[in-house]
């Protein structure tokens, strides 16, 4: 069968469903098919008449919201590509990734970055007077996501694919035949902007959350019996942690397939939403933006492989020492991949240089080692581990043990210079509103002595009040390391009530 376009996926929706069926909801911002559809024309339009043509790139920096479909729509029409950021970007950060991107255009919702960068409104377009169908144009990229908030450099992910997509073949999503999605996340991260338009594209509307809250995300699930949702494992620890009662409150026996990927999983967590809804239920995804390796399991396969993130779906997988070699099973590395497709098939960097083999096995950064079956298992980030007293430390495991707390709503970990070990162990808490004032750090090293080695303990601590990771799942580690750094050098105590 012949590709369809993205651009046509409103159309599809309205001929499929009705144009006054609601398509798209976030709160009272409810948009129908025939209104996304007429939405995206006029806006595509705009784009036209403000001189946007194929190939070009759109910076978006835009909140969950029917703006935000509406304009991608419009772009996919008229052959150029939407470049996502996060619309909660200081001015100095979203400037340095257009200088890296330079895009035709900038299209804003906040006020500020609209006057700092001479961006159009999120409204952009939606009342054009221009009403006449667009022939959709196929273009050879059809999104391109930002990343760089761990290491300060700015990149820009390009998806190479055509902005069309082939009916005959869907990923292995598990969307039900029929019904609406939860998308919990936010938009300008890759997992929810990817799977959100392949559920439109499939003719599921989509119940959208402005921002994550957990007890509002139990409600939706019961008010419009979700059979498919995502969440990270921050949104499932603020679910779990929630009142037996208020959890009881809602109906989730509708849920059919509950997705978690973006961030390390504690494995105390995933055990109780197992024992919750059913092993079957529960399904994991590992993988980047950049698309080279994409592994899967499911809560039964987890069971019996306890902390894995999966096998490879179709790509291929080495772990690789610092020489080059392949390790053996059990044997902790840098985790090498081959898209299914081969290099350069998945993304291409602007602004950033690949790592690969000569082989062209490619890496994102992570360590991780290979069980005897053949399941990955996810150690942390090569930028994110600490090298203290000659040992190899991984943030992710010690934020685990941390988090099995029940006093724990959140938990980073990172490295500090150190005179006599190069580097210590830094953990940075946020308690759960019952535990606030009453952690300290000789009660959690004494909790941590039973989870870890004594050379993994963090050997300081600070509490705080704010959220440590985005509704993404996502965490700026090299900022916050920088700005312990600075308060040290400053002589200030490091302590913060929020951050």
């Amino acid at each position: 069968m012949a590709l369809i376009p993205l651009a046509d996926i409103p159309r599809r929706g309205a001929a499929r469903h009705g144009k006054s069926a609601w398509a798209i909801r976030h709160g009272d911002d409810i948009v129908t098919w025939g209104e996304l559809a007429d939405r995206a024309t006029r806006r595509a339009h705009a784009l036209r008449a403000s001189g946007v043509t194929q190939g070009d790139l759109v910076t978006l920096a835009l909140p969950n919201g029917s703006d935000f479909y509406e304009v991608m729509f419009a772009l996919w029409t008229i052959g150029a590509t939407p470049h996502v950021v996060s619309y909660r970007l200081p001015l100095a950060e979203l400037r340095a990734i257009v200088a890296v991107a330079n895009p035709k255009m900038v299209i804003a919702a906040d006020p500020a970055l609209r006057k700092g960068l001479a961006a159009a409104p999120a409204d952009f377009g939606r009342d054009h007077a221009d009403t006449a169908v667009i022939e959709p144009v196929i273009a050879p990229r059809w999104k391109a996501m930002s990343s760089g908030g761990s290491t300060g450099q700015p990149k820009i992910i390009v998806a190479p694919g055509l902005n069309a997509l082939d009916p005959d073949r869907k990923p292995p999503l598990r969307f039900p035949a029929a019904g609406p999605i939860l998308a919990t996340g936010p938009v300008y991260h890759n997992m929810p902007v990817t799977t959100n338009i392949q559920a439109l594209f499939e003719g599921h509307s989509i119940v959208g959350m402005s921002r994550f809250d957990p007890e509002e995300a139990l409600r939706l699930i019961d008010r419009f019996a979700i059979q498919w949702t995502s969440f990270v494992p921050t949104m499932m620890m603020r679910i779990w942690r929630l009142p037996d009662g208020v959890r009881a409150n809602y109906d989730v026996s509708s849920l059919e397939t509950v997705w978690h990927w973006a961030a390390p999983m504690p494995p105390e967590l995933k055990q109780a939403w197992i024992d919750w809804l059913g092993p079957e239920k529960i399904w994991e995804l590992y993988g980047g933006t950049e698309g080279i390796v994409t592994t899967i399991l499911n809560g039964v396969e987890w069971l019996a492989h306890r902390g894995s993130v999966g096998r490879p779906h179709l790509d291929k997988i080495r772990i690789v020492d610092d020489g080059g070699r392949d390790l053996p099973a059990g044997e902790v590395g840098e985790i090498f991949a081959l898209p299914a497709g081969g290099r350069g098939s998945t993304y291409a960097y602007i602004g950033a240089e690949t790592r690969s083999t000569p082989d062209g096995y490619e890496t994102l950064g992570d360590f991780g080692w290979l069980d005897e079956d053949g399941f990955l298992y996810i150690a942390d980030r090569r930028t994110d581990m600490i090298v203290s007293g000659g040992a190899n430390i991984f943030p992710a495991e010690v934020e685990s043990a941390l988090m099995a707390h029940p006093g724990i709503e959140g938990a980073v970990v990172i490295g500090l210079p150190d005179e006599d070990f190069g580097a210590s162990v830094h953990a940075i808490v946020q308690p759960t509103d019952g535990w606030r004032g009453k952690l300290d750090q000789d009660m959690l090293v004494t909790f941590l002595r039973d989870r870890l080695v004594a050379y993994k303990l963090p050997r300081s601590f600070e509490f705080v009040d704010g959220q440590l990771r985005d509704d993404a799942g996502k965490v700026r580690r090299q900022q916050l390391r920088e700005q312990r750094i600075a308060m040290r050098e400053a002589a200030a105590p490091i302590h913060a009530s929020s951050v």
